[in-house]
């Protein structure tokens, strides 16, 4: 048995000192993640989660089913639960008797359009709720947050009398322009800068001599690009998946995807096989942005919530 000096009983324990039992034994790894590390889900973690996700891709699943069958077997009890072999041809159909080429081109257009107006202006507007000071502000957001109570049903024809008046009917700035600004979008950016952007580094700004505009593109547009993302995303989604307005102002000549889509299986018996092909070609494009733009876009949220 050995006797430790007072200088050794003085000096640090070393783990792994192998005259200290407990404390030379390798440590058990935790579970729990500390700071800075990542949790592990157990098995009902990841059971809840294919649930969720088998439930929330079946919709686009049995379309893509649909899609590939004839309206017969469609008809038919058990419905089919795997693909046929009439998939090309029913989406060539859809394609040609909907006019799709050109309803795809314009949605692009009229979403790309939306998104981008409402990320914009909804930014700057939100900036100046959230950092400047100016008479009546709160009763001007006030104003602006009210408009989101009134039912869109309300406005319908005012805004036709205004569209037929301006001579756009059936024209693309008629869907564009009624819901490039949303106030929706001025709140989430209001919201979303006020916690974000200190007002140290606004003012920092103007004592370095930057301009309204210098301040907005090299200090704002910096801070709320999370929230920008998150905000053109959705708006973007909600454009594509318009159809209430745009029926109303466009025709089948200059169509979207929702108003080409309402021309297929018009008939006697509709052919739910061709319709089903339509509206796989109108998401698709959807799938395809989140696919491109989603990592980018979770990042950014991440990005921001860290900074934040």
């Amino acid at each position: 048995m050995s006797v430790l000096s007072p200088v050794d009983a003085r000096k640090p324990r070393d783990p792994r000192d192998p005259r200290d039992g407990a404390a030379g034994r390798p440590r058990r790894r935790s579970r729990a993640a500390g700071a800075g590390g990542q949790f592990h889900g157990g098995r009902i973690a990841y059971l809840i989660l294919a649930v969720v996700t088998a439930v929330s891709v079946f919709p686009l699943v049995w379309t893509a089913i649909a899609a590939s069958r004839d309206n017969t077997r469609l008809a038919e009890s058990p419905p089919p639960f795997w693909f046929g072999s009439n998939l090309p041809r029913n989406l060539e159909i859809a394609w040609h008797d909907a006019n799709l080429g050109l309803a795809l081109l314009n949605t692009l257009v009229v979403a790309g359009s939306i998104a981008l107006g409402t990320v914009l202006f909804g930014t700057l507007a939100g900036f100046a709720f959230a950092k400047l000071r100016f008479r009546f502000r709160t009763a001007l957001l006030l104003l602006t947050i009210g408009t989101m109570m009134v039912p869109p049903q309300l406005s319908v024809v005012p805004l036709f009398m205004a569209i037929a008046e301006l001579q756009w009917t059936n024209r693309l700035p008629a869907v564009v322009l009624p819901t490039l600004v949303s106030a929706f979008g001025v709140f989430f950016m209001r919201q979303y800068l006020v916690r974000a952007l200190p007002s140290e580094l606004v003012e920092a700004a103007r004592v370095d001599g930057a301009n309204s505009l210098r301040v907005v593109w090299h200090v704002v547009f910096p801070v709320a690009r999370p929230a920008m993302a998150v905000l053109g995303m959705l708006t973007f989604v909600m454009a594509w998946n318009d159809f209430f307005w745009p029926i109303i102002a466009l025709t089948q000549q200059n169509p979207t995807v929702q108003v080409a889509l309402t021309g297929l299986g018009r008939g006697y018996i509709p052919d739910q096989s061709v319709i089903m092909a339509g509206a796989l070609l109108g998401t698709l494009p959807l799938l395809l942005v989140l696919a491109v733009f989603g990592r980018q876009i979770v990042g950014g949220i991440m990005q921001g919530a860290v900074k934040g």
